[in-house]
């Protein structure tokens, strides 16, 4: 760990200050236990010392000074704005020295998700989810530290800066923390409720599951199979099957992920087996249980290994 380093291992939930809401809980995770892809966090500490170099917060201020959130065409304006400022500007060297020997710790042109974490985000009574960015399949120290960049430029997405002003956040007080995680070249992934969000039923949970990368499942770009299971049973009491026809992978060739063509016989078959949605169900029980509430998790399958890349409270009952 250095200054603006923190590994998973040396995270708790408690330190959203440090790591942002969705790096605490993947070091809460690791510290339980959960099987997750091996990461790191560029911390708060960072981003304050970006801001304070470039003079940032000042400059800021005064475009989102009078702004009215419900007006979308300035927003969109004010924010591009502001992401153009902070894009513009050099990281210190000091962290993007250590993130570069970090990620080099990961592993020599491993590739990595980079993810933003901002310090009011996955909390109990906020959802900020999908509202900044997320990077995958980033390679090379370089490429990390400009995605470390725009992540902390995702803090002014549009959408982000409308929620926080509709949720009272002060808009300048909250910080970006930034997840670097090695990818899961997932075959299957999805995203699993530990309560069935449409009807508050706390006997259930709900599981939702897509061929490929999960990222075409959390944009809505493919419709995932969903799966209600009674908790007690870990059986599938009603089942969505969707057919789908191609799916997200990571090409290598292309260095870049890319839409695959389905075969036809496996479209329209679950995407999970029934083994598979009982240990899946049981990651769910056990993550509810470490946090004692409802839980939101991100989950992928590869090479036989089942993991998780995120859980965050249930915000949406």
């Amino acid at each position: 760990m250095t200054r603006d380093i923190v590994w998973f291992k040396d995270i708790r939930k408690g330190d959203v200050g440090i790591a942002g809401g969705k790096g605490a809980n993947l070091g809460e995770l690791t510290s339980a236990g959960i099987h997750v892809p091996p990461g790191f966090v560029v911390g708060t500490s960072a981003y304050e010392a970006f801001a304070e170099q470039n003079d940032l917060l000042p400059h800021i201020g005064a475009l989102l000074s009078g702004l009215n959130p419900g007006d979308h065409a300035a927003l969109q304006v004010v924010s591009q704005e502001i992401k153009a400022l902070i894009t513009a500007c050099h990281v210190p060297e000091t962290t993007a020295g250590e993130t570069r020997d970090a990620y080099g710790e990961l592993g020599v042109d491993t590739r990595v998700a980079v993810r933003s974490s901002a310090t009011a985000e996955d909390l109990a009574g906020a959802s900020f989810a999908g509202q900044q960015a997320t990077y995958l399949n980033i390679a090379g120290a370089d490429a990390v530290v400009e995605a470390v960049k725009s992540c902390w430029a995702s803090l002014f997405e549009p959408q982000a800066i409308a929620y926080r002003a509709r949720a009272g956040f002060d808009q300048l007080a909250v910080k970006m923390a930034v997840v670097v995680q090695a990818m899961v070249q997932s075959e299957r992934s999805g995203v699993m409720f530990t309560i069935n969000p449409v009807t508050g039923d706390s006997s259930q949970m709900v599981i939702e599951a897509v061929y490929g990368l999960g990222e075409a499942c959390v944009s809505g770009q493919v419709t995932p199979d969903t799966y209600i299971v009674d908790k007690a049973s870990l059986a599938a009491v009603e089942r969505s099957i969707s057919e789908q026809d191609r799916q997200l992978v990571f090409d290598a060739a292309a260095g870049s992920d890319v839409w695959q063509e389905i075969e036809a016989a496996a479209r329209s078959q679950p995407k999970v087996s029934e083994e598979q949605l009982v240990e899946l169900s049981r990651l769910g029980l056990r993550i509810e249980e470490h946090y004692g509430a409802p839980q939101d998790i991100e989950w992928a399958l590869a090479g036989g290994e089942l993991y998780s890349l995120q859980a965050r409270p249930v915000t949406t009952i």
